[in-house]
């Protein structure tokens, strides 16, 4: 596979557009640890490679483990994520998936509890973003290195 287009080089404020976004990701009281879960999730949902390698990466220098890194894709078959990190990551299913299911009521009540209405603002962005980055790199074929 051949990458397409280097769109960072192609349209530089597009790309200042979506750094201002996580400029924004990086001042939330989100966790760290919870922002890598989540976009590592996502890129698995939507298959790009490249933000799975990445995140994984990032998640990795952030302490992460590698078993929980692996467990991800499989989170709710596992006792590794805390109540507050499966809210995210169902959160994240719902949005990433929106098509399917419209972000379904029983899912927006599961996460409710576990974050101030601040947090579930900045969660949905998270999410937002990465959704896009992923369609950037699937689209443009950006390859991991």
């Amino acid at each position: 596979m051949e990458p397409r287009l280097d769109f960072y080089k192609a349209n530089p404020p597009v790309i200042k557009a979506m750094l201002a976004l996580e400029e924004r990701i990086g001042k939330s009281d989100l966790e760290k640890s919870l922002t890598d879960l989540v976009r590592l999730r996502a890129s698995q949902i939507n298959g790009c490679a490249f933000c799975v390698d990445m995140h994984s990466a990032d998640a990795r220098k952030g302490g992460e483990t590698d078993r929980r890194l692996a467990a991800v894709v499989v989170w709710r078959e596992t006792p590794f994520f805390t109540e507050r990190e499966r809210a995210a990551l169902e959160w994240t299913e719902a949005l990433t998936l929106i098509s399917h299911n419209h972000a379904p009521d029983h899912v927006w009540e599961a996460v409710k509890p576990h974050f101030s209405e601040a947090e579930l603002v900045d969660l949905t962005l998270v999410i937002s973003a990465i959704n896009a980055w992923n369609r950037f790199a699937i689209g443009f074929r950006k390859l991991p290195t």
